[in-house]
């Protein structure tokens, strides 16, 4: 039930970001009276074969444009007339250029229409963030609030670090933006120090760049998180915990015979016990009680914790309907600034980012496994800006690729020709296919043979 969760929201996410997108490349291209044969949401073919299982799910034409609902949901197209794109259709160049054909406007109109769809996303993102201001404010944890100090995973301990240290800045003093981005903002900027807190005494720790690489191939999501008291705020019927007895308000402080104060502790230890039986000892009120049980293969006894909020001080901030929009506008750009910095690690030979490149599968397993508008929201802004960054890459096939071809157009004034376009189309294609079967096997490899 969890993925068809994360399955809905990841389709529901994709299909408002491409509608828009290719309303971006609809709307431009009616503004200078270009003709748009198809608007289509998902594919009416087996993407990429155009040629292959043809049929829509629903389909109506008005005036010269025909409406549809493909079958293959994943991303969607407009068909404009008299341009070549991933439909490959090449009738049109057995006849003259016709005055509503793209290829028979000017190039700083062809331009703008081939940016419709990037501009649009970034509106979009810029839209969503706004709203989500408004609706819900921000709420973030500062590092000086994390009264408890950190839980540090063992790659994490490499680098000197150890439980219960607090974090104060990096690089000789850079502030972390939140107690819950210390890893990415030291992978995004490089750090190669840190300043924490030990016992009251401050150090300064070396960041070798090599732990980066360990830390990115691990992928998980607590290497570096507070510390929260394990106290049980509901216990799920059925679960390991309910039938042990567990109730609302106990307090784990032990676990077999080792004494715990920390939720992170609690998880860490269970991971020893898996499919054992043993016991947990939760103080009840004023009593201690022993509940004997059988850790489960996965670790979980099926509890709720309380949220960090009830032991730590956020800082939250609303905001008025029009206060949003800047404070959007901040946000969109952070976000974008953000995945740029993405790319170096990528490319970086020495962290090989590349290998944690993932296709549709890992970017649904973002998605909550519960209906979060929230989080639904925040993934479907960010997936916007990604795929207008992605879109104005030069690549053929993609919006940036018409747009690079265009701009030497319009620098030389020489038009290429439609056999090139062609070409250029094809090994735009298959540039896009190798990166999608590129990440597709990253999540084939992950899945099946490294145990994530």
């Amino acid at each position: 039930m969890e993925n068809l969760i994360k399955a809905a929201q990841f389709i529901l996410s994709l299909s408002i970001i491409v509608a828009l997108h290719e309303f971006g490349h609809y709307i431009t291209a009616r503004m200078f009276k270009t003709r748009v044969e198809k608007f289509y949401l998902f594919f009416d073919f087996l993407f990429p074969f155009p040629n292959l299982m043809n049929f829509a799910l629903f389909k109506k034409k008005i005036g010269d444009t025909e409406y549809g609902l493909g079958w293959f949901p994943l991303g969607g197209y407009v068909k404009i007339a008299g341009m070549i794109d991933e439909s490959m259709d090449e009738e049109f160049l057995k006849s003259p250029p016709q005055p509503w054909e793209f290829r028979s406007k000017p190039a700083w109109q062809r331009m703008i229409i081939m940016l419709g769809g990037i501009m649009v996303n970034i509106l979009l993102a810029f839209f969503i963030y706004s709203m989500i201001l408004f609706h819900w404010g921000t709420s973030y944890l500062p590092v000086e609030n994390v009264k408890y100090g950190f839980a540090v995973d063992t790659v994490v301990q490499q680098m000197g670090l150890k439980d219960g240290d607090k974090f104060i800045s990096y690089d000789g003093g850079k502030k972390f933006r939140s107690a819950n981005t210390i890893f990415i903002d030291m992978l995004l900027n490089g750090a190669t120090s840190v300043e924490i807190d030990r016992n009251g005494q401050k150090l300064t720790l070396p960041v070798p760049q090599s732990i980066y690489k360990e830390m990115l191939a691990h992928k998980k999501p607590d290497l570096i998180s507070p510390f929260i008291p394990c106290v049980v705020d509901s216990v799920l019927p059925g679960s390991v915990l309910a039938r042990a007895g567990g109730k609302h308000d106990d307090k784990i402080i032990q676990v077999d015979s080792i004494p715990v104060q920390y939720h992170q502790q609690v998880k860490r230890l269970l991971s020893n016990f898996r499919n054992k039986a043993t016991y947990i000892t939760v103080l009840r009120g004023k009593d201690t009680v022993k509940l004997n049980l059988t850790v489960p293969d996965s670790a979980i006894l099926g509890f709720i914790p309380y949220q960090p909020d009830k032991y730590l001080t956020f800082v939250d901030t609303k905001y008025g309907f029009f206060e949003s929009f800047p404070a959007g506008i901040a946000r969109t750009w952070d976000v974008f600034v953000n995945y740029l910095k993405q790319f170096k690690i990528i490319f970086n030979p020495e962290l090989k980012g590349y290998k944690q490149l993932g296709s549709f599968f890992t970017i649904a397993q973002q998605f909550s496994p519960r209906w979060d508008w929230l989080s639904l929201w925040n993934l479907t802004a960010f997936l916007s800006i990604a795929i207008a960054f992605v879109n104005v890459l030069p690549i053929p096939a993609l919006d940036g690729g018409h747009a690079f071809f265009l701009l030497i157009e319009m620098i030389t004034g020489k038009t290429p020709s439609d056999k090139f376009m062609e070409r250029a189309q094809v090994v735009g294609m298959i540039i896009i296919f190798a990166l999608m079967f590129f990440a597709l096997g990253n999540d084939i490899l992950r899945t099946f043979f490294s145990g994530h």
